[in-house]
């Protein structure tokens, strides 16, 4: 007699299999956390050092150098309002995108909903966006320089921004696993995606002509909304691009979701 275990037939009964394994998540996301501290030399200093030498950096080469507007604030502070959500997605985009390679032997032994190995890969990027949050607070009160009552709007923007960074973790994820050229291009995406998001300089430069289409990049909305909530001042959230990356993020989680979903049953075959 062939035994054939799989997911939830329904999305009921696969929701109450995430429930059921919630623990698995838990000791997934500790393990992600230890294991990305354990044996380095400078440890949890890692998660303090790598924000602050990209803002030095980007302040140099936006701020100094070709002298861009920072929307009346000081440049370290407008370059770390965008580090926070970017450094977050582009982390949890890398390490969701890798997460079922690495877990391949737990994969092909064990029944468990395989949704839960990217998404506990993203608790690891949010203990550094909790570290990089508190890094922004410190280098506010530095400069002197309060938020506004938009700031009670930030867990919203937050909650976008992880919507984000999970859609994509499953699109990479569930695609790296079928066509293992894609881990060549997750590091491209990361790097090519600081470029063309506004993290080293203002939304407001790209001219108006230009925002609408420049907000395609759903990662500019994001950004523009953690900005207008931390910044406050007279700063203005370009509203027609901000709904459009709405829609794409809800899109690209919607449509990751579903994607995963579909070449789950295939994984512990494939890999």
């Amino acid at each position: 007699m062939k035994i054939t275990i799989e997911a939830g037939r329904t999305e009921s009964h696969y929701w109450k299999d995430l429930w059921r394994y919630r623990e698995l998540f838990y000791f997934l996301a500790w393990r992600d956390l230890l294991v990305r501290y354990k044996q380095t030399a400078i440890g949890v200093s890692w998660a303090v050092l790598r924000p602050m030498l990209t803002m030095l950096a980007l302040t140099l080469v936006f701020g100094k150098l070709a002298k861009l507007p920072s929307d009346g604030v000081p440049y370290p502070i407008l370059v770390f309002a965008a580090l926070l959500p970017w450094q977050f997605f582009a982390s949890s985009f890398a390490e969701a995108g890798n997460s079922l390679i690495s877990n391949a032997n737990m994969i092909s032994k064990v029944y468990f909903p395989r949704i839960t190995i990217p998404a506990s890969s993203i608790i690891v990027s949010f203990v550094d966006f909790l570290i990089s949050l508190v890094l922004l607070a410190l280098l506010m009160l530095w400069y002197g320089f309060m938020p506004s009552a938009r700031i009670l709007l930030l867990p919203l923007f937050t909650l976008m921004l992880i919507a984000a960074s999970l859609g994509g973790g499953l699109w990479i994820a569930a695609l790296n696993v079928k066509y293992r050229d894609f881990r060549y291009v997750i590091p491209f995406v990361v790097q090519f995606g600081l470029y063309v998001s506004p993290v080293g300089f203002s939304s407001n430069v790209v001219p108006e002509s230009w925002r609408f289409l420049y907000s395609l990049n759903p990662m500019v909305g994001v950004i523009d909304g953690f900005r207008w909530a931390i910044l406050g001042g007279d700063s203005q959230l370009y509203l027609p691009g901000f709904m459009v990356s709405l829609l794409l993020v809800t899109v690209v989680l919607v449509s990751g979701y579903a994607y995963f979903r579909k070449t789950e049953k295939l994984f512990a075959d494939v890999i």
